[in-house]
């Protein structure tokens, strides 16, 4: 018996996959979540206000209503982009990155009471410039939604995207340390009063193209030579990429005086490999090469000094931060100390937004933007701002897992990964856990270079998800972009019963 074909819906003439009745796109339900975040970001700013003057001034509610706005305006472009997007990114990296503008502003205003000034204006200090950097942030990833249609499209400039990133990573490392050098990591490219920080959009370029290569090479990477401890290991030719990647973060350790980047980049290759390949084995081979390599650049520091100074510098402070705790503001482990200070004063509950000190600590607008808010929001507070962090990482997983093809799957796990590492690298510093770095908090830390690159990371993950959560569109293949055609529903197929 044959079942009578239902007409299968045309695909949209845009490109786009064209909206099924029934299936939901959830955009109510960000426009909702990201009202309340917010509505919890004015609630912040006028908590500061009242804590730092006694009272609230009659324009508090600018900043978090300008931000709304510019939040309003990237969720309008995700509806007709890519309305089957996940909901819950764009309201959870708003929520974040309206917290960092409001504590920026909170710094100023301590800043102007102590001078004696009057209160910043909106766009004055460094929350108003963090503000219209979230205005360039929010332009990047919407153009980059309205340009990039297919995430696969990107696969076809993956060795371009290569070169570009290994040449953003390497220009600070050949630059002289006055073009380059702030606290001792060379990551930075200054001209006069403006500088970037390329090391933050390389991991975007270099994500792409692992992606396109451990897609392309996943094959030969999982054949297994032997069998040790029940794990299977690689053969010794396979080797090659690791090894080659290793020694390029050594590079960026010992030229560039950064271990967190370092490890980073390291990292994201070989977490890509992971997942390409499902073998732990090159978890444990990239363990021991990283600390083994680590461990090399200590005892060069201890013996030899020069390019390894820094770094057997910043192990000493690791190693014991209350021995060389001079409290002057330079030199020692006076920021280190300052920010356990500041965490512990918060205890669980903090002093309230506005009502600590975090302007003892050093470096407390980028490097330790989370000793100053645990200060004031205290472990709970900060708990629930990891949290949120955790949960953009556990959605751009769950694209990877659900996207229908590798290269999907290869960008989306790097990019959230990349993204996990970065916190856990500067939440790591200031907690003592690993030796200091300079890395941006995420979102929170003031810099347009890691705000519009993160904010493309977001565009990324968006897109994927959309593809992920989408109707399904048969393509040129699951790894390979090719011209698009009409969307393949399982209720329009022919379909016959067959009785034994």
């Amino acid at each position: 018996m044959t079942a009578p074909a239902v007409p299968a819906s045309s695909p949209a003439s845009t490109g786009e996959l064209s909206r099924i009745p029934g299936l939901k796109t959830r955009r109510n339900a960000e426009l909702g979540l990201l009202a309340f975040a917010m509505a919890l970001v004015a609630m912040f700013a006028w908590t500061v206000e009242a804590n730092q003057f006694g009272t609230v001034s009659g324009t508090f509610w600018v900043p978090p209503v300008l931000l709304s706005i510019l939040f309003l305006g990237l969720h309008a472009v995700v509806r007709m982009t890519a309305p089957y997007a996940d909901p819950v990114l764009i309201p959870a990296v708003a929520l974040i990155n309206g917290i960092g503008v409001a504590f920026l502003r909170r710094l100023d205003i301590a800043r102007a009471i102590a001078n004696k000034e009057p209160a910043p204006g909106v766009f004055a200090g460094t929350g108003g410039r963090q503000l219209a950097w979230t205005l360039g942030a929010l332009i990047l990833a919407a153009v980059l939604l309205l340009v990039v249609r297919d995430h696969k499209a990107v696969s076809r400039y993956a060795y371009t995207l290569g070169l570009v990133g290994i040449v953003l990573v390497m220009i600070p490392a050949v630059l002289p340390g006055s073009l380059s050098e702030v606290n001792g990591a060379k990551l930075w490219i200054k001209f006069g009063s403006f500088s970037i920080q390329p090391g933050e959009f390389a991991k975007l370029a270099l994500v792409s193209f692992f992606a396109y290569y451990l897609v392309r090479k996943r094959e030969v990477l999982s054949l297994a030579s032997h069998r040790f401890l029940g794990l299977d290991f690689p053969r010794g030719r396979d080797l090659g990429p690791v090894v080659t990647v290793w020694l390029l973060s050594l590079l960026v350790l010992v030229f560039e005086k950064d271990l967190g980047t370092a490890l980073m980049y390291f990292g994201l290759f070989v977490v890509t490999l992971y997942v390409a390949t499902e073998r732990s084995s090159w978890l444990i081979i990239g363990l021991l090469l990283f600390f083994g390599g680590v461990y090399v650049a200590y005892l060069l520091g201890e013996a030899v000094g020069g390019p390894f100074a820094n770094f057997y510098d910043r192990a000493q402070v690791w190693l014991d931060p209350f021995a060389t705790a001079n409290y002057e503001r330079v030199g020692g482990s006076y920021q280190l100390v300052q920010g356990l200070f500041g965490l512990g004063t918060g205890g669980l509950f903090g002093s309230g937004p506005g009502g600590g000190s975090p302007g003892f600590i050093p470096e407390v607008r980028t490097d330790f933007i989370f000793a100053g808010l645990g200060e004031e929001i205290g472990l709970f507070g900060l708990s629930a701002l990891l949290v949120m962090y955790l949960l953009i990482v556990e959605r751009g997983l769950r694209a990877a897992l659900a996207v229908r093809d590798s290269f999907g799957k290869l960008v989306a796990g790097g990019l959230a990964f990349t993204l996990g590492l970065q916190v856990f690298v500067i939440l790591g510093g200031i907690t003592g856990l690993i030796p200091l770095t300079g890395q941006t908090t995420p979102f929170l830390s003031a810099g347009g270079s890691s705000l519009m690159a993160n904010w493309l990371l977001v565009a990324m993950l968006l897109r994927i998800s959309n593809a992920a959560r989408g109707p399904a569109a048969s393509g040129a293949g699951p790894d390979r972009p090719g011209p698009k055609k009409a969307p393949t529903q399982l209720h329009g197929a022919m379909t016959e019963v067959i009785k034994p």
